[in-house]
């Protein structure tokens, strides 16, 4: 029998197979690009773009944009967070005027000490020696993010500490106080975060490890920072063991069991839904209200890379298949007593074909239009809800990963963060005009 681990690698090798193969040329579209649905009720404008790939474009360079893995629209739609990966920095901007405010350098030292927390005992590390060295000192690599708070805190999860060559020791967020826009905590995490969430009555955060198919959760409770603290680790169905080199780095982002990604609490807060973009899939589910971990949901595509609940929907991005399904949520609630050995198979999902490479998916407020940040082909797809049609895609710096939506439904934006050294270190800002 073929072991977990190996399907899995299989499983996200063949993913990542479909997504790259015949690569398309390296795309810069010019600020002013002008596309439109066919009946012309939306147009869509690139507005403008921040970028470090054209050095002679003053208007746009920034050098702090280095492989921008993600945005996130403050709640309150003034300024926007971009998180640039290899640059170990989240960078504000202000919308409108797209002006940047700061720069939040994630260079974690000495003077950070106070900022810490005591260890929870989740997280040991198991290769590097916290009594030899200096864990807490190192540069964090930020990747998604999620507010708290009515929008006061942004929790950033860091894929990994810099001397972590291979992702498989305790890895770290920041915490940062969006009215000073600087760190005010830093907390542990299990190996390779890389998705966060937050319930909506502002209790709990979730943390979900690509690294070996955990999620934890912190209670957040407290009006002061320094008294959050992790509350329990779930394993979706088993934790691996991780035991790489410490000299010669593998390729992670394929040996890490489910490759546990999209994050989502329900409206009640009642269940946490965690996606499963690698192995034998499907959305995992995790009962906040008994604190217990009910098993996987089946019955979808392969390769669950996003998951967004909008106006009584669940929806879906499976990337290797460049499609987005839903289901109505009730529906698969409903399924969840009916879970045996861990697994369920909900049927009737409605789906809609974008394009290949399907990441990060955000809706307008009203949620008429959904947004589909194709990664492979390079371009911003948008999706009528009420037909489930894809009805128009605008080009877009290569290769986009992160997408959000402004509050006012007026922008979206997008992230490209590039691959194998091409495409990439740009973001797109797109001006929605609804006729």
């Amino acid at each position: 029998m073929m072991k977990k681990e190996t399907f899995s690698v299989l499983v996200l090798l063949l993913a990542i197979g479909i997504a790259t193969a015949q690569e398309p040329v390296v795309i810069h579209p010019p600020v002013g690009s002008v596309t439109a649905t066919q009946d012309s009720s939306l147009v869509i404008r690139l507005h403008h773009k921040l970028q470090q790939y054209n050095w002679q474009d003053k208007s746009t360079l920034d050098g702090d944009i280095n492989s921008p893995k993600s945005v996130s629209f403050h709640p309150d739609g003034e300024k926007f967070y971009v998180n640039s990966l290899e640059g170990c920095a989240t960078v504000v901007y202000e919308t409108g005027t797209w002006k940047k405010l700061k720069t939040i350098h994630y260079q974690i030292t000495g003077r950070h000490r106070d900022l810490w927390g005591a260890p929870s005992g989740y997280f040991p590390f198991t290769h590097y020696n916290p009594d030899s060295m200096n864990v807490n000192r190192f540069s964090g690599k930020p990747v998604e993010s999620t507010f708290s708070h009515n929008g006061r805190y942004l929790w950033v999860p860091f894929y990994r500490r810099t001397f972590d060559i291979n992702a498989q020791d305790p890895s770290a967020l920041a915490i940062v106080d969006t009215e000073t826009d600087s760190i005010v905590r830093l907390m542990e995490t299990g190996p390779l975060p890389k998705m966060i969430a937050c319930s909506h009555d502002g209790r709990h955060v979730a943390v979900t490890h690509w690294g070996d198919n955990t999620v934890a959760v912190i209670n957040a409770e407290s009006k002061k920072t320094s008294d959050w603290h992790y509350e329990k680790l779930y394993v979706i169905d088993y934790q691996l063991k991780l035991n790489y080199s410490l000299k010669e780095s593998v390729n992670r982002d394929v040996n890490s069991g489910y490759c546990l990604r999209g994050t989502v609490f329900t409206p009640d807060d009642r269940y946490l839904l965690v996606g499963c973009m690698g192995g034998a899939g499907g959305v995992a589910v995790i009962d906040m209200q008994h604190q217990k971990y009910l098993g996987r949901v089946l019955g979808m595509r392969s390769n669950v890379r996003h998951l967004l609940i909008s106006n009584g929907w669940l929806y879906l991005s499976c990337n290797a298949s460049g499609i987005v399904q839903r289901i109505p949520l009730e529906r698969f609630l409903r399924a969840l007593p009916d879970m045996q050995s861990r697994t369920v198979t909900v049927k009737g999902w409605e789906e809609c074909a974008v394009l290949k490479g399907a990441r990060t998916i955000s809706s307008v407020p009203s949620g008429r239009y959904l947004f589909a940040a194709c990664n492979a082909d390079s371009r911003l797809c948008v999706i009528d809800t009420r037909t489930m049609k894809m009805v128009a895609s605008a080009a877009v710096d290569s290769y986009p990963v992160g997408l959000d939506a402004s509050p006012d439904g007026k922008y979206v934006i997008t992230t490209s963060q590039g691959r194998s050294n091409k495409g990439g270190n740009a973001v797109d800002i797109f001006r929605l005009e609804f006729r």
